[in-house]
Order: structure tokens, then C-alpha cells, then sequence
């Protein structure tokens, strides 16, 4: 009982500091009936509404990892656009940052990434069903930034153009080899095969990838083009004219970058171009994503997944033997993908719910709306980065950027 008061007390205290300092659009519901207006707005935009009184802890210190972790186990409701909640949502977390003195801004987590662990991390995101990813991708099922040139395409064009965009960068030729690490459902491949005349290896650790890009590549009649693989980077052998990486390496482990871009290296060859494309953090010393979200994606999302800062990921790429000579920024692309995902989400949501279960629905929804949050606001961010072996000649690079906008490469 006397618990339970002082928890209420300090539930007081905290409407009262949230409504004077953060003059939040938000309507706080207890299990009781109680109502509360956490900002001064005749009518809020979002209605959080606490289910129980067990969840008053994870509120009164509204982290995003906490945040969260009250709406996945549906010790809270919430009600409004979603755009809304999520702006809410940071706008909690800004108030818990300042209020523990920036406490919550870094969290550094390091993981071993065993094989098996890679593995185990893969299934867990990518093998939900191939059913589930269909309802709110592209017919391609691409799952990584598109490319918006003109800014007004649809996603499948603009998905197709991304591939496009990335096999033009590379200079991919009839006849050469391409490898595709981490190769999804297949679109890349396929794609590299049927426009550019290459021959293709594209490798994953998700068996639902693998069956469905396999199927893929036999419906498009490219066996002899193209071979799917349920194989680890790490245990590829050969070499490849040119190698294409594209939403991967986030899963490969701050401390394992030079490595992977040395395994990158030894399996490019020697005139060979390759090609990173992968999330980055903002943080200049590659922390954690800000006001604590890092824990919930690693708990929920992204089993071990780590970012690093594009610094980083330049500095380790030269360890591991490559060269870089183009890097290019694709926030504002990945932003205006992941709007796209979030509502395709929320208009097959019933159909989502109904597939998944309720947490499950409720981690996805938060998490796409909260990504494309996260990179509209500079909060995470994406790179493409061309490459090929340290080393080589003067003269044997580019004269201008010229190449990677000539879309009669290929053809």
C-alpha cells in the first residue's frame, strides 16, 4: 500500500514536470479512469492509456527502449495518427535524456557474431514468413533503402531503380561474375542476370530467403545464371569481378568490420569493384542509437545488430585491404522507403495482426514508424560506399564520377 502511494506521488510529480517542460499533445489515461493532460492543447493528437499500474515504471522514465517495451507487452495502449505517436514517443524520450543529464544518449553493446549466433540473429528477423514481408514490400520484396531519383516514384520503381543505381556504380558487364552478399529474396541477382548479362552467386542465412529466391530464379529461367546459397560470408570461396553487399553489415559487429572487409577483399578480384550499402550511426564515436533505443532493437528487432559511424566503417575498410572512392548519403531515400513500409503496414494491419499475433504486430509497427523517424530527424543514418583493392594505380580509377549515372552500362 504505502508502495503503491509513493508511486502514485511520483506519478504527480511527473505529469506535472512533463506538462510544464515537455507540453506534450498527449492524453494520459489511467486504469482507473483518471485522464490527464500532459501539455496545454485543447485536443491532443495521441491517447496513452495505462493498462495497469505495473507499467508506471517503465513510464516515469520514458526511454524509447522502455517506451517501447510498455507498448510490445501491452502494458499500454496507444491511439492517434501514427505519425503522432512516434513524435510523442521521441518527445518523452528527449525529456527522460535531459531529465538523467544525458545519461540515456550512449550505451555502448558488443557480441562475439559466432556463426551460429549470425545465424540464430538472421532467423529470427528474416524467417517471420515470406508471406508476412509480402504484405508491406514491394512486389520484389526488396528490403532495404530504395532510390528515389525524381522523389515522386513509387516504391517498386523506385526499388528497381536502387538495384539499378548500385549494379551502374559497380560498371557490372555482360559476362562478369557478381557475388551478392546477403542477397535477400533475390532481386538483385535476378536483376544483375537478366539486364546486365552477369553470372551470379547470391548467399543468405535465412532459409525462408533462400527458398524463395531459389524458386525465383527458376521461375525467371536463370539456373545458369544464378546460384542462391544458405552460406555465411565467411565461408565463401573464389573470386568475383564484382561484389555487392546491400543491408548486411549491420549484422557483422563493430569489432568484425576489418575482417569483413578484408574477406570482401579476398574473394574481389584484382580489378574488381565492390560495393557497401549499410546503416550507419550518427554518433561519431559509432553509440548506440540516441535516448536508449538500442535495447529494444537488440531485444526485439535486430538480435545483435551493431552500427557504425561512416568513419568507422572507412577507416576499417582500409584495414581490411580495400580502397574507397565513392561514398554516398541516402538518409533522405531511406526516410521516404521506410513511410512507404510503415503505411503498407498499417493498411494490411488487420491482415498483419491476424498473421503474426498481437506482439509481433505491435513490435513491427513501432519499429518501421520509429526508423523512419530515426532518419528523417538525422537520428540513424545509410551509405553507399564503392571500393575496390588498396593499391592499385592511379590510372586505373575513374576520371569523374560520370560512370555511375551512365544507365547505358548494362544494356
Amino acid at each position: 500500500m504505502l508502495f503503491k502511494q509513493a508511486l502514485e506521488t511520483q506519478l504527480e510529480r511527473w505529469i506535472a514536470d512533463v506538462r510544464e517542460h515537455a507540453n506534450l499533445p498527449v492524453r494520459l489515461r489511467l486504469w482507473n479512469g483518471s485522464e490527464f493532460a500532459l501539455g496545454r492543447f485543447e485536443t491532443p493528437d495521441v491517447t496513452l492509456t495505462v493498462r495497469d499500474a505495473a507499467a508506471l515504471p517503465l513510464l516515469l522514465v520514458p526511454s524509447l527502449d522502455n517506451l517501447g517495451e510498455a507498448y510490445v507487452q501491452q502494458k499500454i495502449d496507444l491511439e492517434g495518427k501514427l505519425s503522432d505517436i512516434i513524435n510523442v514517443g521521441y518527445g518523452f524520450s528527449a525529456a527522460a535524456k535531459k531529465a538523467a543529464g544525458g545519461m540515456l544518449a550512449k550505451v555502448a553493446q558488443h557480441f562475439t557474431h559466432s556463426k551460429q549466433e549470425d545465424k540464430a540473429a538472421i532467423a529470427y528477423h528474416y524467417d517471420v514468413s515470406n508471406d508476412f514481408y509480402r504484405l508491406w514490400l514491394d512486389p520484389r520484396m526488396v528490403y532495404s533503402c530504395a532510390y528515389f531519383e525524381q522523389g515522386d516514384e513509387d516504391l517498386a520503381t523506385a526499388q528497381l531503380k536502387k538495384i539499378d543505381h548500385i549494379l551502374t556504380k559497380v560498371r557490372l558487364q555482360p559476362g562478369q561474375t557478381l557475388l551478392d552478399i546477403g542477397c535477400g529474396w533475390g532481386a538483385l541477382v535476378i536483376r544483375a542476370a537478366q539486364k546486365f548479362g552477369a553470372h551470379c552467386v547470391g548467399i543468405t542465412l535465412s532459409q525462408n530467403q533462400f527458398d524463395l529466391a531459389t524458386a525465383r530464379v527458376r521461375e525467371a529461367g536463370l539456373e545458369d545464371r544464378i546460384e542462391i546459397r544458405l552460406q555465411d560470408y565467411r565461408d565463401v570461396q573464389g573470386q568475383f569481378d564484382r561484389i555487392t553487399s546491400v543491408g548486411m553489415f549491420e549484422h557483422v559487429g563493430k569489432d568484425n568490420l576489418p575482417g569483413y572487409f578484408g574477406r570482401m577483399r579476398e574473394l574481389l578480384a584484382d580489378d574488381g569493384v565492390a560495393l557497401n550499402h549499410g546503416i550507419t550511426a550518427t554518433d561519431p564515436d559509432s553509440g548506440e542509437v540516441p535516448m536508449d533505443g538500442a535495447g529494444f532493437m537488440d531485444r526485439y528487432v535486430f538480435p545483435q545488430g551493431e552500427l557504425p559511424h561512416i568513419g568507422l566503417v572507412l577507416r576499417t575498410l582500409q584495414q581490411g585491404g580495400l580502397e574507397a572512392f565513392d561514398v554516398e548519403l541516402l538518409r533522405r531515400h531511406y526516410a521516404q522507403t521506410l513511410h512507404h513500409w510503415a503505411e503498407n503496414f498499417e493498411a494490411h494491419r488487420d491482415a498483419i495482426r491476424e498473421m503474426v499475433g498481437e506482439t509481433r504486430f505491435r513490435i513491427w509497427r513501432v519499429y518501421l514508424a520509429g526508423c523512419a523517424h530515426a532518419f528523417t530527424t538525422d537520428q540513424m543514418s545509410i551509405y553507399q560506399v564503392i571500393c575496390h583493392k588498396a593499391g592499385r594505380q592511379a590510372d586505373t580509377l575513374p576520371t569523374s564520377r560520370r560512370f555511375i549515372y551512365d544507365t547505358t552500362l548494362g544494356r
